[in-house]
């Protein structure tokens, strides 16, 4: 299947080194409080990243010191920066660019705090910074807590709407991926009655576009992409709601029109089966459940037996910023925080994807 091919082929030219030159990648701590610094300090312990790109983690030396404790990697050194320039980029060590903000031992872990809300919410706009003035070549963001930014006083629903307000960007849109599988969001953080309300014409023929262009970013030459009808049935000619022929139709019709590969819309309850079969490379969906319940589905993987998640794999990207940003597709996981227990893979692919598109964007 071509989506399979294109995949593995993009992972492959990355982990063979198939790279001009190693672009500088920003990894924010995510909530102090989280999982985040265990996972920065695991991701980073990998030689695979450093013979790919050259990372640097944006939070605190003092709770990333605390993580390294916690994890037991004695061997791994962390080198404190205040400047770009003065990072080492080696393997067995981890430059952190410290924003002096938490101490680590003063860290509760799997609370709800302004302080841990605030030191989140600035690592991420020192992130946003170093990109926009070319310091960096890419950003990836570790999980943050909204309830906690929000108590400090940053009133966003999360990471894409604070990289949009940063970057001044109008017209953006959500990408998860997981394999094979991605999927385009019209909509995210809003109640399902707004979401409904902004299925419009124009917003979904620029999430079509988005999604062909990010597509062609990580190798996929001629993209196919589906559309998710909103209603069942994809409204069923009208019976079950008629933004399918008001909306959507008139939005993928307008995009052929610019010679973008796109069918639809096709009934949500059929759509990513046929894109996780090779039928689609792409799957634009109409909010924020539609999209993230498919392929959480595929990438969460919970063993009973073991009590414990096998998987929690997935990226998320946003689209359309004059900057790059990966995320990784999982929450704080505040009941695993200070066990050294949670899997890093999540953010370990999306430093590979941030590669993938620092070489295309180049």
């Amino acid at each position: 299947m071509k989506s399979v091919q294109s995949t593995k082929r993009f992972f492959n030219n990355i982990m063979n080194g198939d790279i001009e030159m190693k672009p500088i990648i920003a990894v924010t701590m995510g909530d102090p409080s989280s999982i985040g610094a265990e996972l920065s300090v695991k991701a980073m312990a990998r030689k695979d990243i450093y013979e790919n790109c050259k990372p640097l983690i944006v939070g605190d030396f003092s709770v990333m010191e605390e993580a390294k404790a916690i994890l037991g990697m004695d061997d791994i050194r962390l080198n404190p920066i205040q400047d770009v320039k003065d990072a080492v980029f080696t393997h067995g060590t981890i430059d952190v660019y410290d924003m002096k903000l938490i101490k680590g031992s003063d860290i509760q872990f799997g609370e709800i705090k302004a302080l841990y809300g605030d030191a989140a919410f600035q690592y991420v706009v020192k992130a946003i910074e170093l990109a926009k003035t070319g310091e960096v070549d890419a950003t990836v963001t570790n999980a943050i807590s909204k309830e906690s930014i929000n108590l400090a006083g940053h009133h966003f629903a999360g990471h894409t709407e604070i990289y949009a307000h940063y970057t001044e960007t109008k017209d953006y849109a959500m990408m998860l991926v997981h394999n094979n599988l991605r999927v385009v969001h019209v909509s995210t953080h809003v109640s399902l009655r707004e979401a409904c309300d902004r299925v419009k014409k124009e917003r979904v023929l620029k999430c079509i576009e988005l999604a062909n262009e990010a597509c062609r970013m990580i190798g996929i030459e001629e993209p196919t992409v589906a559309v998710a009808g909103l209603n069942p049935h994809a409204g069923e000619n009208g019976m079950f709601g008629h933004e399918e022929i008001e909306e959507i139709i008139p939005a993928i019709e307008e995009a052929k029109s610019k010679n973008i590969k796109v069918e639809g819309p096709a009934p949500p309850d059929t759509v990513f089966p046929k894109a996780l079969g090779g039928w689609y490379d792409v799957v634009v969906v109409m909010y924020h459940d539609q999209g993230h319940i498919p392929l959480k589905t595929v990438g969460f993987v919970y063993d009973k037996d073991l009590n414990k998640w096998k998987a929690v794999e997935g990226v998320n990207i946003t689209l359309g910023l004059p900057i790059i940003r990966v995320s990784v597709d999982h929450g704080t996981a505040f009941d695993q925080a200070g066990k050294g227990t949670a899997s890093e893979i999540s953010l370990v692919n999306s430093i590979q994807y941030a590669i993938e598109f620092s070489r295309n964007k180049k």
